[in-house]
């Protein structure tokens, strides 16, 4: 009976733990039935379909886009059997651009698969990205902020306006930057 109490605790715990990781990614993961059905969601992936849904509660709650990506991995099935797969599509909804990746996981029961569906925020990925760079290079407050936009693909221009400098100064930040990421490199070598 102990044993099976903590068997059973263990198990929960365990729950927890999943739950707190998937929780944690900064990317959108959905775990759906073959039929659309929510399994499980991470607030990353409900903020997206809202998004893509533009918060209407009338449509289904996967969005049209997302699922197109679904059926076409449900219907590769055939295809393809029982080796892994992964279907990708891009959705563009201004000003957002998604990446949507759709796999098979199999959980409990091997003839019920789930559809693990990972939705990534590319401007969001981006942006993490380059506050990941500001700190490998040690970058200044200023030159942080130049390069979120740069790597945002705003223009020289568009960095000007935004922080209210000359095109000239938004140049010299990012000569320095490019100077310390070519010191980082080489001293990484």
């Amino acid at each position: 009976m102990l044993n099976q109490l903590n068997l059973n605790q263990s198990a929960q715990d365990d729950t927890f733990l999943l739950q707190g990781v998937l929780e944690g990614i900064t990317d959108g993961i959905l775990i759906l039935s073959e039929r659309g059905e929510w399994i499980y969601h991470n607030y990353y992936a409900y903020r997206i379909c809202q998004q893509l849904n533009q918060g209407k509660v009338d449509v289904p709650p996967v969005p049209e886009a997302i699922w197109q990506t679904c059926k076409a991995l449900i219907e590769s099935r055939d295809l393809y059997g029982d080796q892994p797969v992964v279907i990708e599509s891009e959705i563009a909804h201004s000003p957002n651009l998604y990446r949507v990746r759709v796999r098979w996981l199999t959980l409990d029961d091997p003839h019920r698969p789930y559809l693990a569906v990972l939705l990534e925020d590319r401007w969001q990925s981006s942006q993490n990205r380059a506050l990941a760079e500001a700190l490998l290079y040690n970058l200044s407050p200023r030159q942080t902020e130049v390069w979120l936009l740069r790597r945002a693909g705003l223009t020289y221009q568009q960095i000007a306006i935004e922080l209210y400098i000359t095109i000239n100064t938004v140049k010299r930040h990012l000569k320095d930057i490019r100077a310390k990421q070519n010191l980082a490199n080489d001293s990484g070598d």
